[in-house]
């Protein structure tokens, strides 16, 4: 490889990868040519020590202000010290990139422990703002650009909750890495050799010598006893019946039955139908929670009506609920109720939907706390369908899988991959592909990518209109969201960009899992409309 110049002719390339968290600094190349590297074969075992890595994945990078390339993801190491994970991995960027003041923006780096729930996020330092671990300038998010050379990256989170076999990544173009094995050490492996300050001079940017096969960079690893909350978040699942809706997030769950079902307009007295209602209920929460656990009723309106008299109906409702769930429940378990009107509104009012929405928001909820490490209700029960959880084991990894099915909309082709069940969750893969001769922006809004009053959190970004429905009853599941450490919520999907011709560019949703007998589940893929029977792995 030629001797390169990395200095005041180089094209600066402010690119703040989720992966990395690095800008790059192009170093010029007039030649470029692509060598696709065969990834290995892991091996499939349940034991994390029998699993062998790297595993690799390749996938679109989305580049504001240049092209965009294709990039190859190996992960070569997940280890846990009791305190915190380190990440090794190694990107190579197949293509030459062009351009100035270039921006990464595709899904952040995320370790997921699909088992609880739980998700990790790199550990940023108070000092500089940049993530512990490699750079090439301490405290920059600036770094060398260098097609077909692959540049590990280290990269540290804090330690999942519970000890784990398994952890799966996405993000930054790996898309769904499930199965990685996590090692248990007393200390992290020493970073290798050669450095990369040995072939170019971080003052000068300038190349003393050929670049080697594959590069190391310096890094900076996390000191003990550092406070990482902001870097552990959970992930919420709302699963929607006729009946009832859950919601899970973390250890927290709230059961919320349809109040239209259990009461007659502006009346606090239960519905004759109502007794069925509340003993299933009962029945989720039996299966749900140890006894002794406490239980908090709630109730809600919709936004008609002056504000007293729909926080005294609200709670005149929570009481009556709690009446007749007390005679199912016996003694064993702590109930209290709150009334709060129409102050927590789950679906927007006033629109096209109004009438959906209203009575979405009129509701009864079970709110209480589960252990993380629960695992839930045996199959069968006979309680709500929407109040039952499904984990399953981690899904091992993978390393490819052939579309199910192509739909068209709007000269945009959307690739559907069958779906893969990971712990508690299902992970949709689909490809975004733009079958014009030019750039193509993603188009899938419409009032047909939700369904009449679903709650508005849940419906929301790029993919948010997507949902499945299991084909034989009907139950729906919401793309997950994610619960920030600041009380915010982001959807986890990735949000699709501009769309350069041909190329094909994975993205991935998130969906709570359905019961193991499920095989195969219909697909609501916002403006691109409805696709059944998409198998799941």
């Amino acid at each position: 490889m030629p001797t390169r110049a990395l200095g005041a002719t180089s094209l600066v390339i402010a690119l703040s990868l989720a992966l990395s968290s690095c800008g790059l600094i192009r170093d010029l190349d007039p030649e470029h040519t692509q060598e696709e590297p065969a990834a290995e074969e892991p091996t499939q075992e349940v034991s994390a020590e029998d699993v062998e890595l790297p595993f690799v994945r390749q996938g679109r990078m989305f580049v504001e202000g240049g092209n965009d390339v294709a990039v190859e993801i190996s992960v070569k190491a997940l280890e846990n010290n009791g305190e915190y994970l380190m990440l090794d991995i190694s990107r190579n960027i197949l293509e030459y990139i062009t351009g100035e003041d270039v921006t990464y923006a595709g899904a952040p780096l995320r370790l997921v422990d699909p088992v609880s729930g739980e998700v990790l996020l790199p550990i940023t330092s108070e000092e500089h703002g940049e993530p512990y671990g490699s750079y090439f300038i301490e405290g920059s998010e600036l770094t060398p650009v260098h097609e077909e050379i692959p540049s590990p990256i280290r990269r540290y989170f804090p330690a999942p909750s519970e000890d784990v076999e398994f952890l799966t990544l996405t993000g930054a173009t790996a898309g769904h890495v499930p199965g990685i094995p996590v090692s248990y050490v007393d200390e992290f492996t020493d970073l290798p050799e050669p450095d990369v300050h040995d072939y170019i001079d971080p003052e000068t940017w300038l190349m003393d010598n050929e670049l080697p096969e594959e590069l190391v960079y310096p890094e900076t690893p996390p000191e003990p006893g550092l406070d990482t909350t902001g870097s552990v978040q959970s992930m919420e699942s709302f699963v929607d019946t006729t009946t009832a809706s859950t919601t899970r997030a973390g250890d927290r769950e709230v059961i919320a039955l349809h109040a239209d079902n259990m009461f007659a307009f502006d009346e606090a007295e239960p519905t004759d139908e109502a007794a069925g209602t509340i003993r299933e209920a009962a029945q989720s929460l039996r299966e749900n929670l140890v006894e002794g656990a406490e239980i908090t009723i709630i109730g809600h309106t919709d936004g008609k009506g002056a504000d007293d008299y729909n926080q005294t109906l609200s709670r005149e409702r929570a009481e009556a609920v709690r009446e007749l769930l007390e005679e199912e429940l016996g003694t064993g378990f702590t109930l209290t109720t709150e009334g709060r009107g129409s102050d927590e509104l789950l679906a927007q009012e006033g629109g096209n939907d109004d009438e959906q929405a209203r009575a979405r928001n009129r509701r009864v909820e079970f709110s209480y706390e589960v252990p993380m490490g629960q695992t839930g209700s045996e199959e069968g029960g006979s309680g709500l369908d929407a109040a039952k959880r499904h984990v399953g084991a981690p899904a091992p990894y993978y390393e490819e899988l052939d579309p199910f099915t192509t739909v068209t909309h709007n000269d945009l082709d959307l690739n559907v991959y069958p779906m893969v069940r990971d712990g508690a969750y299902l992970f949709q893969v689909v490809g975004f592909q733009n079958s014009t001769l030019s750039d193509l922006e993603a188009d899938l809004d419409g009032d047909e990518a939700s369904l009449p009053g679903s709650p508005q959190q849940y419906t929301e970004g790029t993919m948010g209109g997507f949902r499945l429905e299991e084909p034989d009853s009907g139950i729906i599941r919401y793309v997950i969201r994610i619960r920030t450490a600041e009380g915010e919520y982001e959807d986890f999907a990735d949000q699709i960009l501009t769309l350069s011709p041909g190329e094909e560019y994975l993205a991935l949703s998130v969906f709570p899992a359905p019961g193991p007998e499920v095989e195969e589940m219909t697909l609501y893929a916002g403006a691109f409309g409805e696709i059944p029977a998409v198998p799941v792995r």
